[in-house]
């Protein structure tokens, strides 16, 4: 499987409004009304997550959820976080 160059993720995250490359990977901060709705959202990610049987990082506080996406096989970024990240956005 392909890892993307960084330059040739920057051009991807255009299309990815809110999502930021970090350390190998790419990442977005959410923000909900509360904890259920929150909590509602990672368990859709996680549906989608189990769907292409690629995995996120999650971490959540109260109303917050920041998710991680890499593809840790192949130390970086793939289609694999690309066609995730796609899938999560339509969720909201």
């Amino acid at each position: 499987m392909k890892t993307y160059s960084k330059e040739s993720i920057q051009e991807h995250l255009k299309e990815l409004e809110g999502w930021t490359l970090e350390n190998n990977g790419i990442e977005k901060k959410f923000k909900f009304k509360n904890f259920s709705q929150a909590l509602g959202f990672i368990v859709q990610v996680g549906l989608e997550a189990e769907k292409s049987n690629h995995h996120p990082e999650l971490f959540n506080v109260y109303n917050k959820v920041d998710i991680r996406l890499t593809t840790h096989d192949e130390v970086g970024v793939t289609d694999k976080d690309l066609q995730l990240a796609m899938a999560i956005e339509k969720l909201q």
